[in-house]
């Protein structure tokens, strides 16, 4: 059935439950939602079992918005929001959603604010007829959140086309004939960097993750092959985290054409955003070829859906996606696609950690339904097995004692997202309990900014954690031992005139580019100095070579380049990882409900794809395969 047909049966259906007295001035698609916009939100908001009625029999999720008509001008809306508020609730910033008819709270005191039972919330809805969202103010103003909801409201009316065109699109109904599910490498198997893949129905064509390999000249997924091409035929794009070996390339596709919806967390939405703004200002002063402009990150950003980790939600005629906490950073997920009436369902790991880390849950693996997952595998060789977050934090704590003790200083090389925060919660935990002195940790690169975006997602975080910040009033990120480095001239001050000990944590985690060269330049040749690799390092990246024992470095100096004598002592401390090791990837799988009937690992150096591969099928007597790039797979 055409859309249009489809719609209108809707619009009647809706017409013959709603009472008369409602008053509905139209109905449409806007993205998964049928979305009834009415005179009347108050009558609704008393009648909650129109909206059941209706769900159960158009089997849609709906969503009731007031029309534009009735909704009080923002100056007068904020005045009477002010007013109904209590003051002691300590508003900090209130922001209108027009194309949603939805108005944000952002508040000190969230429960001051809701009201008893949300007395306050149906008196501002009745008020202004906005539909009001009270959230806490984050601790740290964060720039990239701040400006990435400006821009949203300032596209309000552009946005509103969009999910009404991606509305359209994934209601078009199913079409007759043979049933098939298939997934095409694209990226990202048989190695580390530039994850790509496609899952290709007989009505669905849905690109998962499109990462850049920022330490190899092969970088980009295979997007010119003719199942991906043109781009316009893509239905949906699935961003699994924020990582440029996963999000890196996404506006790339808007570049070329593509102008269909991103599904991904909010915080995904948010830090993908800050690393690829970053990518490409590194790519400009590397003199690099830059792959897109900020205009085609403004285009995804446009295009974003975001749904929470549990939420379902239609992306195509015959998909359906859902997010899973994933444990690898703040907001990663894991994809699981329900494909038709029950047909397959398949999930995508992206990048998982199957422990209880000092910022996250462990990752989801218990699903209503699962036939094949792709799984990474970073550290699935039979030799990679980590240490312990405990084991970890005592190996940090001797380095640092170490350290001190030289009255050296210590320089951590971080990923700006997971890494350094979770170094963060260990240091200041150190300090706190008195296991080492009190000393400045300086915060070099972007990481200052990812942990203000941290903040502004505290639902993302463990239990543990919530509970420290909101019941015991204590965010470890936030305490006095850090300190922001915010300029080039502070930066120069802390390389040559701190003569004291401190730890500095500067971007790039992989050394390959960024403020962590400008101290390591100046500290190598000083063994008083330490440098601790707390994350993974890619071969061919100058923290392997480090790492190797290298005792010549050769470096970029002003366009020439200087061969720097290593004699700082280097240290690595495993058990930071946001990837699970060969034993928790194991433990992952056994523990699996239901277990799935095929696995596909990628995401791991080739002899680790295939050691895993070869172990899961021998040790669990499941399907395995670790797949070429390139290579396509059915499974049904």
């Amino acid at each position: 059935m055409p859309v249009d047909d489809v719609l209108r049966d809707i619009k009647g259906k809706v017409r013959g439950v709603i009472p008369p007295s409602i008053d509905i001035t139209d109905v449409e698609f806007e993205g998964a939602l049928v979305v009834i916009y009415t005179k009347h939100p108050d009558k609704f908001a008393k009648n909650e079992d129109i909206i059941k009625q209706l769900v159960k029999m158009l089997q849609k999720r709906i969503a009731v918005r007031p029309d534009p008509s009735v909704l009080t001008d923002t100056e007068t809306a904020e005045k009477k929001i002010k007013k109904i508020i209590p003051k002691e609730a300590e508003i900090t910033n209130i922001y209108f959603l027009p194309d949603v008819g939805e108005v944000t709270i952002e508040v000190m005191k969230p429960g001051v604010a809701i009201g008893k039972q949300g007395v306050l919330l149906n008196e501002i809805r009745r008020s202004i007829n906005w539909s009001p969202k009270i959230v806490r103010t984050p601790p740290i103003q964060s720039k990239t959140v701040k400006e990435i909801r400006g821009y949203l409201r300032s596209m309000s009316e552009e946005r509103k086309e969009i999910l009404r065109k991606v509305g359209r699109r994934l209601h078009r109904g199913v079409s007759d004939g043979e049933k098939f599910v298939r997934v095409t490498a694209l990226g990202g198997f048989r190695q580390v960097g530039r994850s790509c893949s496609l899952l290709h129905t007989q009505d669905s064509k849905i690109m998962i993750d499109c990462g850049v390999d920022v330490s190899s000249e092969s970088s980009t997924p295979y997007l010119h092959l003719p199942e991906v091409l043109p781009f316009e035929t893509l239905d949906a794009v699935v961003i699994t985290h924020a990582h440029l070996d996963h999000s890196g390339l996404v506006p790339l596709l808007y570049k070329y054409g593509y102008d269909g919806p991103v599904y991904c967390t909010p915080p995904t939405r948010d830090m993908s955003t800050l690393l690829q703004m970053d990518y490409l200002k590194v790519a400009a002063a590397d003199a690099k070829k830059i792959p897109y402009s900020a205009e085609h990150i403004r285009e995804m950003i446009k295009h974003c859906i975001t749904i929470d980790y549990g939420d379902t939600t239609d992306i195509t005629p015959d998909v359906r996606l859902t997010f899973h906490n994933a444990g690898h950073i703040l907001g990663s997920a894991i994809a699981h696609f329900h494909i038709g009436e029950g047909l397959y369902n398949i999930a995508f790991s992206g990048d998982i950690k199957y422990e209880r880390t000092w910022l996250f849950n462990p990752a989801v693996n218990r699903f209503p339904r699962l036939e094949a997952i792709f799984l990474e595998a970073t550290y699935g060789g039979r030799e990679d097995f980590q240490p312990s977050r405990q084991e970890a934090t005592q190996r940090l704590n001797d380095i640092v004692q170490s350290c001190i003790k030289k009255k050296g200083k210590l320089l951590i090389p971080v990923f700006a997202v997971g890494r350094s925060q979770e170094v963060m919660i260990v240091l200041e935990n150190l300090v706190r309990t008195k296991k080492i002195s009190e000393i400045p940790v300086y915060l070099d690169g972007m990481i200052w900014e990812a942990t203000a975006i941290h903040t502004a997602y505290p639902e993302y975080l463990n239990n543990k954690l919530r509970a420290q910040i909101f019941q015991q009033g204590e965010n470890p990120l936030l305490s006095d031992i850090f300190k922001r480095v915010d300029s080039i001239d502070m930066r120069q001050d802390i390389i040559n005139n701190h003569p004291e000990p401190c730890v500095v944590l500067a971007t790039s985690g992989m050394m390959n580019g960024g403020p962590v060269m400008e101290y390591f330049k100046e500290w190598a040749q000083d063994k008083k100095n330490t440098i601790a690799f707390v994350g993974y390092q890619a071969e061919g990246t100058l923290g392997k070579k480090i790492q190797k024992g290298w005792e010549e470095i050769p470096l970029n100096v002003g366009g020439n380049i200087v061969n720097i004598k290593m004699k700082m002592n280097v240290e690595t401390v495993d058990g930071f990882s946001g990837h699970s090791d060969r034993r928790q990837l194991l433990n992952f799988i056994n523990n699996m409900s239901p277990r799935p009937e095929r696995i596909i690992f990628g995401h791991g150096e080739e002899s680790k794809c295939v050691d895993i591969a070869s172990t899961v099928h021998k040790r669990y007597n499941i399907n395995t395969l670790a797949l070429y790039n390139l290579e396509t797979t059915r499974f049904k």
